[in-house]
């Protein structure tokens, strides 16, 4: 990679030609943010940019803040460095950020997947010479079902758990997962009630999407007026007091760490859901062949094991550091009573 174009700092992904970093992990002067969930949208930057569906869940989590919102598709320029925003299919709003400057076109991922979740604007993968990737499921062993065989499957555990008086409680990330899940079960079988967390995102949201039908869950909601809900919590909600009163409860997570026993045990739930708003191996495959990159760097997941398998399969690749996680953080389990 050309140092004028795109360089691993401390601070984050640095364009030195523009002077802009992209999501960077230290407060800096300016920054174009891939998406707005917490490890790739932080608090601090004198400017943010970013693509306008991710503008008021930014707003809503960060406070006040100064934020320019661009459309995909559509170039901008930075002290004469092109950038463009194209749909990454992680979430609502996310993007992947083309970097092109001098004749060097650089491709920077954040998060993305290619299944269309029918909520999420599809991924429009570009070609590149440089490309920056996450590799969060880089291993033969996470390969996703279709979507549909999945929510067929959570339909037919919220409805078994209604014939038996159990109440259905589904652990999902506040932002990306949680609107997901609703956008393909609201109405299906009963009623819904999401933390307020998850309300909250959602009414950032509203603009964009609505979900009908869905009630916020306060600690003063009585049980006997949903009678087969099913709760839909962050991953941290499962510890809270008030879930007592719901009665028998039959919990699942909906992850694409559910591929494995070992991570439904150490969540403590019944059932684990498959289901990813990251590529699986699969697709990190067809997406990295499809932007033919003279290089690949891969920031955060299982990236050496990953690179090693692509440099088996002729591609330049390797490896740098970068303080993105693996899992969006969550740390809200109490409920207000309203």
């Amino acid at each position: 990679m050309k140092p004028d174009l795109l360089s691993f700092t401390s601070k984050g992904i640095y364009c030195a030609a523009a002077d802009v970093y992209l999501d960077p992990w230290r407060p800096v002067d300016k920054a174009i943010i891939s998406h707005a969930h917490a490890d790739h949208s932080r608090f601090g930057n004198k400017k943010y940019i970013a693509h306008h569906h991710s503008v008021p869940v930014m707003k809503h989590r960060l406070g006040t803040i100064n934020i320019q919102g661009v459309s995909w598709n559509d170039p901008f320029s930075v002290n004469g460095v092109e950038f463009t925003l194209y749909p990454a299919g992680h979430i609502i709003g996310s993007s992947l950020i083309k970097v092109q400057h001098k004749g060097e076109i650089a491709l920077f991922t954040g998060d993305y997947k290619l299944e269309n979740d029918g909520l999420s604007t599809p991924l429009e993968m570009q070609r590149c010479h440089t490309l920056i990737t996450e590799c969060t499921f880089g291993l033969p062993i996470f390969r996703w079902k279709p979507q549909q065989e999945v929510f067929s499957e959570i339909e037919n555990w919220w409805s078994f758990n209604q014939q038996n008086s159990f109440t259905s409680v589904i652990y999902a990330y506040s932002l990306g997962k949680a609107q997901r899940l609703l956008h393909h079960l609201q109405s299906t079988h009963g009623t819904i009630l999401v933390h307020p967390a998850i309300a909250a995102v959602n009414e950032s949201l509203s603009n964009i999407v609505s979900f009908k039908n869905v009630i916020t869950l306060t600690a003063d909601k009585n049980p006997i007026d949903y009678p087969g809900a099913l709760l839909v919590l962050p991953p941290s909600g499962g510890e809270a007091k008030y879930l007592r009163k719901w009665g028998e409860l039959r919990t699942a997570s909906a992850s694409g760490w559910m591929v494995t026993r070992g991570n439904r045990r150490r969540r403590n739930v019944d059932r684990g859901f498959v289901i990813s708003d990251h590529c699986d191996f699969d697709a990190l495959n067809t997406c990295i062949k499809y932007s033919e990159a003279e290089k690949v760097i891969c920031t955060h997941g299982f990236t050496d094991i990953y690179s090693k398998y692509l440099r088996e399969i002729g591609f330049n690749a390797g490896t740098e550091h970068a303080e993105f996680e693996e899992e969006e953080v969550e740390n809200s389990t109490d409920l207000p009573v309203q």
